[in-house]
Order: structure tokens, then C-alpha cells, then sequence
């Protein structure tokens, strides 16, 4: 304990050393309210981002094309690999090439960059360890399923494993201190990418076998007992099912079953991920995460990439791996809302690291900075983008990028609303303060001839509160009529609403949208695939 708490001194004091030598500080994070902010050169930054496919950043030849591209597409924020095998081609001989081809085109086009550590595992496999490791299976050891077949993964349970990865990630980390603490193109990194086991819902080498049946770890159980009240579901019920136990292994303080060994897993995992994280930050205290496959589709522990980064998981990871800052959900199966739900839990804040390539992602992105005060938002392959100008996310972004500055101030003070249509969902209802907000989708309107609700567009907008009467509704392919709460016969009209830009959080009239536009008074509109940012004051009569 003592050791942990001299090393977060250190990183704190790295930090503060920066500040007094009048340095901004290293990018950081901040409560804010309810909100955890990304704080870069001291303000906070809202990730408008986009994940690379795994190999574009390979290609050294095309990355300031590439960059160029996602730069038209109005991104702040580049998520891009940092592949271990190409980092550490021989052992203990270090080239970071990528990396600086990388950061030298991010400054370039002005963008950010988040770089992924493709180390130990990807997609769980760990595919992206170089060659000494994977041959050397002897000295570098796999993880084995229940019947036995060894698997294209590096046991967690293996020493040489860890300081392998770990003597890795610390270098990269201080490469990227070396050559970027005064320009801080680097913002963040993720630790690994979707860990998690397959085959079984844990490892079967016989390390493995031996800790199952110790007991459960008593940092562990620290956390559960100062945490009861607000533990994950699934974890709280296992724990409450078999007595709320302190002592014995883990089938006796949690139960037979696959819950109880994706448990262990991912205690195990998190211990691993904990040390290198923890390395890393000793020499470049950068913040980190982790990105987690999902558990979806009806899928068992080690069907799905067993003991990972999963919501239900949280308590575990946090116990585990204290240098992790937050988890984060890769988004490809439907649900989107619900998952956004169980990763802000907790404090746990929210970012969307990876989400499936979709026109849908322009509205998703709204919905994640409005109804979850997100820390950034990044679709996957971005750079497939085929007319940055015709890509929907290209004009979300647009928007995001002028409502950052007063995001960013009113985050975690809840005055930020957001909501998702489809054909099916055509209709939602928002109440702030007196006022009632009923969003319907655009071709709901009796006017618009698209009836098959089938080939609807998902469309939304966020709303944003300024003052008792007067909010932003930004988005596309929506209609907001405004009523109140009263119950005295009060009805509530449209004062105004002006189409507007922002400038360095200045709100500036394009023009007035009255008449015909706002249907004579009866509501405001967006068209689908159309974008806007409109200012309505409201007011009231009898």
C-alpha cells in the first residue's frame, strides 16, 4: 500500500512540476459535476474521434493522406494502433517509426491522437506479439481451454508474458514522453484491445488451476465489502447467493458456474493490465483505458471474449486495476442506448472508443455528448470514409465541434438532454423544468410522403438548456413542439427560434426561422439529412 500511494505522489507531483515550469500540464482528468472531463493543455477536450482500421497505421507511405481525409471529416482525435510487433521486432531492440509517422502527421492536420498498445492481446488473440514471443511458446506460454487445446493467447498467468508486454509498453511510454511532452499530440492510450478469453470462461494452465482453488484474494474482498451498496448486479446477487462470505476460494464465496470462473479471469486479467499500466504511468502518467468486446447476442463466458472490460464486470477491473481510469464499451450489436446505460455507471465515465461504421454514428454521436456527457465518441475505419463532404458524420461533427466550448462547461450539471428516432421509435418526450419537449421524427410530419417506417433514418438532436426559457436543439431530421407542466391552463408559444453558428462559444444569427419555417408558430424543424443548430426562446400565455 505504501508503494501505491508514493507512486501516485510521483505522477502527481510530474504534473505539478510541469505546471511551475510553465508547461501546461500533461493531458489529465477532472471531475466536473457528475462529469469526468479529458483535460488537454489544462481545458477540456471533447474527443471528436475516429479508430483507424488495424493495419492503415502500417502504412507509413499513406498516413498524411489519411490524415488529411479524417481532418475533412472534422475530427479533433485520431485512435490509431501501436503494434507491438513492429515496436519490438527483436528482442529488447526498440523502433518506433510507426509511432512518429503516426504523431508527425497527427501535428500536420492539427489532430490528437490515442494510441491503442496492441500488445498482449487483440480481439483476445494475441496476434500482434512479434515473433520471438510467439515462437518461443515455451518460454512465452499459451492459455489452455477446459478440454486442454492450447490457444493463440498469452496465458495471464506467466511472469515472462508480463514483463515481456511490460518492458514493451514502458518504452513506448517513454518514447512518447521524450518526443511529445511539450507538443502533447498524445492524449491518452488504451491498454491491450478487447481482452478477454475464449473457449472457456477461463484459463485451464495448471497456474491457473492452482489460484481457483486458493482463496479468494483479500484486496478483493476489501473492495466488496467497502463497496456493497453499489456493486454490479450480477457480482452483488453471486456474492448474496452464497452467504456474503469473506473467506474460502472462489466456488465458496461466489458459487459454482461459469459467473464465478469469468470472475477470476478477470481479476487475473486485471492484474496483469495493472502492472503495465502501472509501469507505463511511472514514466509518462498519461490517462488510460480499456475497450471491451461485448457480452451480446445471447452469448455464454468464453462464447463471447470471457472476463474482459464488461460493464458487469466493473467492481473486479476497478479492485484490480486502479491504474485503469475507465472502461469502455466497442459498440457492433444493436442496443446502442443500453450500452451507453451500463457503461456510465458508477463513475464510470463515458467513451465510445469503437463503434460499428454506420451512417447512424452522425446522431449516435450527439446522443453520447448530450444524454451522457461523453468524453469522446470514434467510429471504427473511419478512414473508409468514401466523400468526406456527404458523410453524415462529417456534419455532426461540424456541429460538435461549435457546441464544444459550452459543452464542455455545462458537463455534469445537468443541462444537456439527448434523444435517438427511428421508424419505430418515433416519438420522444423531454421535461426541463416547466417545459415539455415532444420530439417526433421528420417524416412523421402528414406533409412527408416516406410511410415505410422500415426505410426511416435514425435522426435526434440534443438539446441544451441556457436559461429558464431559452435551448439549443441541434441535430437532424426532427420535429419539437413545446408544452409545460402547469396544470392551470397555461400555454406555452414560440418567442423565436434563429438558426445559428457558434464561434469560440459566441452564438451568432444566421437567420430567423418564422412563417413557414416554424410552421407558423406551431414547432421547430430539421429536415432528415439536414443539419442544424437552432436557439428557441419560449413563453408563456393564458
Amino acid at each position: 500500500m505504501k508503494r501505491t500511494i508514493a507512486l501516485w505522489c510521483i505522477i502527481a507531483l510530474f504534473g505539478c512540476y510541469s505546471s511551475l515550469q510553465g508547461q501546461p500540464r500533461i493531458p489529465y482528468l477532472a471531475k466536473q459535476g457528475a462529469a469526468t472531463q479529458l483535460m488537454v493543455a489544462d481545458k477540456p477536450f471533447l474527443m471528436l474521434g475516429g479508430e483507424l482500421g488495424n493495419s492503415t497505421a502500417s502504412a507509413l507511405a499513406e498516413l498524411d493522406n489519411v490524415f488529411a481525409k479524417l481532418q475533412q471529416i472534422n475530427l479533433n482525435t485520431v485512435l490509431t494502433p501501436a503494434y507491438w510487433e513492429l515496436i519490438e521486432p527483436e528482442e529488447g531492440k526498440f523502433d518506433f517509426t510507426s509511432i512518429d509517422a503516426a504523431i508527425n502527421a497527427a501535428r500536420t492536420h492539427n489532430l490528437k491522437i490515442v494510441f491503442l498498445w496492441f500488445g498482449s492481446w487483440k480481439n483476445s488473440m494475441s496476434c500482434y506479439a512479434p515473433a520471438w514471443v510467439k515462437e518461443n511458446y515455451k518460454n512465452y506460454p499459451r492459455a489452455v481451454t477446459e478440454s486442454g487445446k492450447p490457444l493463440e493467447i498469452m496465458s495471464a498467468f506467466n511472469q515472462n508474458n508480463l514483463e515481456a508486454d511490460k518492458r514493451a509498453f514502458v518504452q513506448l511510454m517513454k518514447h512518447i514522453a521524450t518526443t511529445d511532452k511539450e507538443q502533447q499530440t498524445v492524449i491518452m492510450v488504451q491498454v491491450e484491445n478487447e481482452i478477454g478469453m475464449l473457449g472457456s470462461a477461463r484459463e485451464y494452465t495448471p497456474e491457473a488451476n492452482k489460484l481457483f482453488k486458493a482463496d479468494v484474494p483479500k484486496p478483493l474482498i476489501d473492495y466488496l465489502l467497502k463497496n456493497k451498496k453499489t456493486l454490479r448486479p450480477q457480482l452483488f446477487k453471486q456474492w448474496e447467493t452464497n452467504g456474503f462470505k469473506t473467506k474460502g476460494n472462489w466456488t465458496s464465496i461466489f458459487g459454482e458456474g461459469l459467473e464465478t470462473e469469468e470472475f477470476f479471469m478477470a481479476w487475473h486479467y486485471g492484474l496483469y493490465v495493472q502492472e503495465i499500466a502501472q509501469a507505463g504511468k511511472q514514466v509518462y502518467p498519461l490517462p488510460m483505458y480499456l475497450n471491451a468486446a461485448l457480452n451480446s447476442r445471447g452469448r455464454k463466458a468464453g462464447q463471447y471474449p470471457s472476463a474482459g472490460p464488461l460493464a458487469h464486470l466493473l467492481d473486479i477491473w476497478r479492485a484490480a486495476a486502479p491504474a485503469i481510469d475507465f472502461l469502455s464499451p466497442d459498440i457492433y450489436d444493436p442496443g446502442f442506448e443500453d450500452w451507453l446505460a451500463q457503461y456510465h455507471v458508477n463513475g464510470n465515465p463515458l467513451f465510445v472508443p469503437e463503434i460499428r461504421f454506420h451512417n447512424a454514428n452522425a446522431i449516435r454521436a450527439l446522443y453520447a455528448f448530450g444524454e451522457h456527457d461523453a468524453m469522446g465518441f470514434s467510429p471504427f475505419s473511419i478512414e473508409d470514409v468514401a466523400e468526406p463532404e456527404k458523410y453524415p458524420l462529417t456534419h455532426s461533427y461540424n456541429m460538435l465541434q461549435q457546441l464544444s466550448p459550452l459543452l464542455a462547461k455545462i458537463q455534469g450539471k445537468g443541462q444537456t438532454n439527448s434523444i435517438i428516432l427511428t421508424g419505430e421509435t418515433k416519438e420522444k418526450v423531454v421535461n426541463r423544468g416547466n417545459y415539455t419537449f415532444t420530439f417526433t421524427h421528420f417524416f412523421s410530419l402528414p406533409w412527408e410522403n416516406n410511410k415505410d417506417v422500415s426505410t426511416w433514418n435514425e435522426t435526434g438532436a440534443i438539446l441544451i438548456q441556457l436559461s429558464e426559457k431559452e435551448f439549443i436543439v441541434a441535430g437532424s431530421g426532427v420535429v419539437v413542439t413545446f408544452g409545460n407542466t402547469r396544470k392551470d391552463g397555461t400555454i406555452t408559444g414560440i418567442s423565436s427560434i434563429d438558426e445559428v453558428e457558434l464561434q469560440d462559444g459566441k452564438m451568432l444569427p444566421l437567420r430567423r426561422l418564422n412563417g413557414d419555417q416554424d410552421h407558423q408558430g406551431r414547432h421547430l424543424r430539421i429536415p432528415v439529412d439536414g443539419w442544424s443548430i437552432q436557439h428557441v426562446k419560449l413563453y408563456d400565455y393564458k
